[in-house]
Formats: structure tokens, C-alpha cells, sequence
């Protein structure tokens, strides 16, 4: 799935998720906070799906009101409800 981010500086994500089990293959930043992206890429590995939007689900960056782990659970809650 690639998912268009709204209002950070990264531009999109590309996710792979398993779909029966809904556990996450790999995550993709395009641009954005580079060591921040890759890692928290590379912690959500085999992370479930419904885990994930919960942790991330409402994290700010600064000022804003989101940030790139709040698109994530975003796209996440988006590819769910197209279960």
C-alpha cells in the first residue's frame, strides 16, 4: 500500500502488510527525518497492525498537529477498514 501523507515533511509511505495475519513486512518513508524514519521502519517489523495504530495514533511533531507515526497509524486505520 503507498499512502500520501497530509501535513509532514515525509511524502508518502509505502507499507507491506501480510493480510491474513495483518502483521507488517516492511515500511517505507519517502523523505522526512531520515534516522527517525528508518528506525522506527525497521521497529514496527512484525508488529501487528491493530498494536501499531495504537501506539502511534496521535503523536504530534512540534507544532503540528501530526506527524510521519501518526500518517502511519493513518494509513493503517485505512487499509483496516478496506478489510
Amino acid at each position: 500500500m503507498i499512502y500520501k501523507t497530509s501535513g509532514v515533511c515525509c511524502t508518502e509511505i509505502n507499507i507491506e502488510i501480510e493480510e491474513e495475519s495483518g502483521i507488517i513486512k516492511s515500511v517505507r518513508f519517502t523523505n522526512g527525518c531520515a534516522g527517525n524514519t528508518s528506525g522506527l521502519s525497521r521497529l514496527l517489523v512484525g508488529m501487528k497492525v491493530d498494536e501499531v495504530i495504537e501506539k502511534l495514533e496521535g503523536t504530534t511533531c512540534g507544532r503540528k498537529p501530526t506527524s510521519c507515526p501518526d500518517q502511519l497509524a493513518q494509513a493503517l486505520k485505512k487499509w483496516r477498514s478496506s478489510k
